[in-house]
């Protein structure tokens, strides 16, 4: 979900410069968030199998997608990747399916795969956000957005079916004192342990009149239940009672989200919701895009880091030193420093991600 999130001014920016009708095509759980991103028309799902999932697909699964494509006369198809991915799978597919026109990254001349490409300086000449490389990308055929900031719709009138379908005893879903935890992640590399997130729901109830809502997906609910039960009576857990729009609604009128670097801190970037990031060292280009954060990175351990090799070289260019996970007590005062820095806030900038 958050790379699509990520990938939607560029969407934008085609949409508006070509009048385009957009049909993103993406995974099952990227497919989740596309209902609340209007420039999208309509979603093919699909798990190819160059990208991580948990569905085996084989060639037949393949052949028939693009003859799904074909079938939909598509004018130009746009591939966006992240630096260490390689746009040449889909290229091949989407010249299958008679795509005319073919635009994406690529590290070596693709030749006829791709009619419009850029040469891939990331990450060995620098490191640009990937909402700035995907606006990039769609720049160079043409297209300019209006403007470069998230927008996911909603209604906000869903937080009166949320409240029924809570039920518990003494919260308020409007009150603006609301603080998510959000411990589930996707990749066992990401994890923050489960055993600090309670200390950090104790010593933020100790400290502060915050409603605490630990918040997950349906198989995080023994995990994020558990963490509610460690915290005490001031936490409560949302694992897998909210749909999508429910969360982002969740997330719009909470003060304030604390989270692992997963989909949660895009949705917060969009409704504008401060957040701290307990910033696992994997993803340099994938952090809140135009909001109010603060990172608190972590190093993975070895046993858990990547083989590709372009994110080999970034991790050792990048993260030679070896970061602990971050104290309970320092993400209680970092969150309360930026809720204190909000009494007064400041222009909210972007720092270039240069390494070199």
């Amino acid at each position: 979900m958050g790379d699509v999130i990520m990938t939607s001014p560029a969407l934008r920016a085609l949409k508006e410069t070509f009048g385009a009708k957009i049909t993103l095509l993406t995974s099952g759980s990227g497919s989740l968030i596309t209902p609340h991103i209007k420039e999208v028309d309509e979603t093919v799902i699909f798990d190819l199998p160059w990208v991580k999932s948990n569905t085996l697909t084989d060639g037949q699964d393949l052949s028939k997608l693009t003859d799904q494509l074909k079938n939909q006369n598509f004018d130009a198809a746009i591939i966006f990747t992240v630096y260490s991915q390689s746009a040449l799978p889909a290229a091949l597919m989407v010249l299958m399916a008679g795509i005319p026109k073919r635009a994406a990254y690529c590290r070596e001349n693709p030749y006829d795969l791709l009619t419009d490409w850029i040469p891939d300086d990331e990450p060995f000449q620098y490191i640009k956000h990937q909402v700035e490389r995907d606006l990039t990308l769609v720049k160079f055929v043409g297209a300019i957005p209006a403007y470069d900031s998230f927008d996911l719709s909603f209604n906000s009138s869903c937080l009166s079916s949320i409240a029924e379908k809570l039920n518990l005893p003494g919260f308020d879903i409007h009150r603006k004192d609301t603080i998510i935890l959000h411990p589930g992640v996707s990749e066992d590399k990401r994890k923050y342990p489960v055993e600090s997130w309670i200390e950090i729901g104790k010593e933020l109830a100790s400290k502060f009149d915050f409603q605490l809502l630990v918040t997950g997906s349906q198989s995080e609910k023994a995990l994020c239940e558990y963490i509610a039960s460690g915290i005490g009576p001031s936490a409560s857990s949302l694992s897998g009672e909210l749909n999508i729009e429910e969360f982002i609604s969740v997330i719009s009128v909470s003060k304030a989200v604390v989270s692992v670097n997963t989909s949660t801190i895009h949705i917060a970037a969009a409704t504008q919701t401060p957040m701290v990031v307990l910033y696992a060292e994997t993803n340099p280009q994938h952090t809140p895009w135009k909001s109010d954060y603060r990172l608190l990175p972590y190093s993975i351990e070895k046993n858990l880091q990547s083989k590709n090799i372009i994110i080999r070289y970034v991790n050792e260019r990048l993260y030679r030193k070896s970061n602990p996970f971050p104290l309970p007590s320092n993400v209680v005062k970092v969150l309360s420093d930026l809720l204190e820095k909000r009494k007064n806030p400041e222009e909210i900038k972007n720092l270039p991600l240069d390494f070199y």
